[in-house]
């Protein structure tokens, strides 16, 4: 089937762009605005509308596949690609890679996915946003031209046996909203909650901590309170961005004493931390992680370590993951480029025995969420994030309803 046009429009993600950097140096609130000047490279101010670019692609029989280029809410860090705006980037898609698609023959998607993930422009690869939304894309056609869902396509592709569809533990995000965000969630009884956003020491973690070990205390007892159900056991989920690496000097042990203590007060439900430290480059977060990691199970602790920054690519994931960085893995969806990628990382994770996070960014949108969803199911993640936005109603039913129309249609051609 050949692709006889390209429609391009531009589209609204679920919340925003945020400059990582400033907010990490302090940058006050108000409201939802942050004050003060941004420190990364194409932001005009700190926080600024999250944008994406809708691709249709009009097949020669009618159908349409449909994807959504999207970058993550904190662009330009953590050795990701520079902010993505439409108004940049869809003349640079109309002038550089329409030319190439029409006409272009759909015959596999992976081999045409890995096409169009590698390609280079003037030397250099596709922005991740445009990868990822292209390949969204392609999948999308895929499944129109076949008549099936996308985590069909996907198990067909990559030769994933299994043929019943299961449901994925669902973690929901809460942004800033960490309180009443936490009682959304126990409504829904959301599997995995609630991230929380703890990006700044003084105002979420606390100089010694005691912030977010009060917050962790609070949901606890907000979950045995409130919970319809007696064997509601969600799991906690914290991101940190790196702030218990800033208030411990990066010290292993004093951090690992007090993730421990975080466990104890946690109980009886189960934690996992994101990102405790981020030791500015790759290579020393690895390091860091994986020395946590091994001292976490030396103590006997079943606290998991997540790792998030610096994970960004297919090839960083399977290296964080062979040096056991980590008791689980985010897969951010968005920095891997093509959704090919996404593939292989969760069936990297699997093989080698570590937890399988298909995640991304509260910045994404409706369709990327549920293109994304397909592939968590087919490849068996462990974990898929609720997105897009932070208003966790929204975000979980997008994912939830995706899911489970995709498990009883497929079970049932089954």
């Amino acid at each position: 089937m050949k692709i006889k046009d390209i429609i391009l429009s531009k589209a609204y993600t679920g919340f925003f762009f945020d400059d990582q950097k400033a907010i990490k140096a302090g940058a006050k609130k108000d409201g939802l605005f942050y004050l003060g000047k941004p420190l990364i490279d194409g932001f005009t101010t700190i926080r600024q509308k999250g944008e994406a670019i809708s691709i249709q692609i009009i097949l020669e029989n009618g159908d349409i596949g449909l994807g959504e280029c999207a970058a993550v809410q904190y662009s330009g860090t953590g050795g990701r690609d520079p902010l993505f705006l439409a108004d940049d980037y869809i003349p640079f898609i109309d002038k550089y890679i329409t030319p190439l698609l029409v006409g272009e023959d759909l015959n596999n998607f992976k081999e045409i996915a890995e096409k169009y993930d590698k390609l280079k422009i003037n030397g250099k690869r596709l922005h991740t946003a445009i990868r990822y939304g292209l390949t969204q894309a392609f999948l999308s056609a895929f499944a129109s031209i076949k008549k099936v869902t996308m985590a069909e396509i996907i198990r067909e592709e990559y030769q994933i046996n299994d043929k019943e569809y299961k449901a994925i533990p669902i973690f929901t995000q809460s942004g800033d909203e960490r309180y009443d965000g936490v009682d959304k969630m126990i409504l829904k009884e959301a599997d995995v909650i609630p991230h929380g956003l703890i990006n700044n020491i003084d105002e979420k973690l606390g100089r010694d901590g005691e912030l977010l070990k009060s917050y962790i205390e609070w949901m606890r007892n907000r979950v045995l309170k409130h919970r319809v159900k007696g064997n509601y056991m969600p799991i906690i989920h914290i991101d940190v961005y790196g702030t218990i690496g800033i208030i411990f000097n990066n010290d292993i042990a004093k951090i690992v004493d007090y993730l421990t203590d975080l466990e104890k007060t946690a109980k009886p439900l189960k934690i996992r931390i994101e990102g405790p430290i981020d030791a500015g480059n790759k290579q020393e977060t690895i390091e860091y992680l994986a020395k946590i990691t091994k001292e976490l199970g030396r103590k006997g602790s079943k606290l998991q370590i997540v790792a998030d920054e610096w994970c960004n690519t297919l090839e960083d994931i399977k290296d964080f993951a062979d040096a056991k960085a980590g008791h689980m893995l985010q897969i951010k969806t968005p920095d891997l480029g093509g959704v090919n990628n996404i593939c292989e990382a969760i069936l990297y994770c699997n093989k080698v025995g570590i937890g399988s996070y298909s995640g991304g960014t509260c910045n994404e949108t409706n369709i990327s969420a549920q293109v994304t969803t397909n592939i968590a199911i087919a490849c068996k993640a462990n974990q898929v994030l609720a997105k897009p936005g932070m208003g966790v109603d929204e975000a979980f039913m997008v994912v939830k309803n995706e899911m489970n129309r995709v498990i009883a249609l497929a079970n049932r051609k089954r």
